[in-house]
């Protein structure tokens, strides 16, 4: 029993060990900034030469939530988050269920379908970004034809369709993700069930609902999970498309508004910005908080 005992100390010892680097990696790249990030946002400061460093408490955070552009952009935020999430939902579950049948070229559709996400953000936003163009854009040009739109509207210039627009292209652009996602859950169902089901006289949505459904449900969750916290940051398509103009801001935008155009603000705004950057990380958190226990996702 104490030669079990100290192989079990033995194997522990040298398992913290091997972790050890990753660890110390991960704090120095990751919970270094954060620290530095929460010490920061207590003082009101800037990198002007010569600006006091001036301890404020809780005082940013008191003024953040009575920014009116603050709550703006936490509005368009959760709004963004919401329909791009959904509706890439509703289609990569579409997608993965066709991708998962049995037909001609599965692999070659498959390859296919994840071009776009392939594509990295910063050139399919600025490509979409000319297809909406009020002037030469090929998508403008398509809804100035068929009546949706009149003549010279600037999509991207317009309150309401300049989200919408946003919205649409992180939906093209992220649903082959959430299908791949879906996909592989869908992969791991038997065949068998499907079989057994038919032979009950179950129909095609009876079979949805009473076997994909329930053992898709964990891959569903993660899935939620992973494009939720991608939206709740977005910042690179918003940035590009319109640097958060006619009601775009989204909290991202909105920090780095404070961070970069105010670094060397004699208004001290570098520690609000810091206290913006807590928030987001504290929302995050929420929304991770809610998911794994709404969905009883566990870590161990």
């Amino acid at each position: 029993m104490n030669v079990k005992g100290k192989y079990k100390r033995q194997d522990i010892n040298l398992a913290f060990w091997l972790i050890l680097p990753t660890l110390l990696a991960i704090g120095i790249t990751a919970f270094y900034p954060l620290g530095q990030t929460i010490y920061d946002s207590f003082f009101k400061w800037s990198l002007r030469p010569g600006f006091q460093r001036e301890f404020v408490g809780f005082q940013n955070y008191i003024n953040l939530f009575k920014d009116q552009r603050f709550l703006s952009a936490l509005w368009n935020t959760i709004y963004f988050t919401i329909f791009s999430v959904l509706i890439e939902f509703i289609l990569g579950l579409a997608t993965a269920l066709v991708l998962n049948a049995d037909f001609k070229l599965r692999g070659l559709v498959r390859a296919a379908v994840l071009i776009p996400w392939a594509i990295p953000t910063a050139v399919s936003s600025q490509m979409w970004k000319w297809m909406y163009n009020d002037q030469y854009g090929v998508i403008s040009l398509m809804l100035y034809n068929i009546g949706l739109l009149e003549p010279g509207t600037p999509i991207l210039g317009t309150p309401g369709l300049a989200m919408a627009a946003i919205i649409a292209v992180d939906v093209w652009k992220t649903t082959p993700f959430v299908a791949l996602l879906l996909l592989a859950g869908l992969q791991t169902i038997s065949t068998e069930l499907y079989e057994a089901a038919r032979i009950d006289g179950a129909g095609l949505w009876k079979q949805f609902t009473s076997i994909t459904l329930p053992i898709l449900r964990p891959t569903i969750g993660v899935t939620l999970i992973f494009r939720t916290l991608d939206a709740l940051r977005v910042f690179d398509v918003v940035y590009i498309m319109t640097q958060g103009a006619v009601g775009t801001e989204t909290l991202a935008v909105y920090n780095r508004s404070l961070l970069m155009d105010n670094i060397f603000s004699p208004r001290g705004l570098f520690g609000y910005g810091s206290a913006l950057s807590v928030v987001i990380f504290l929302i995050i958190g929420v929304f991770t908080i809610i998911y794994m226990r709404s969905l009883n996702i566990k870590l161990d």
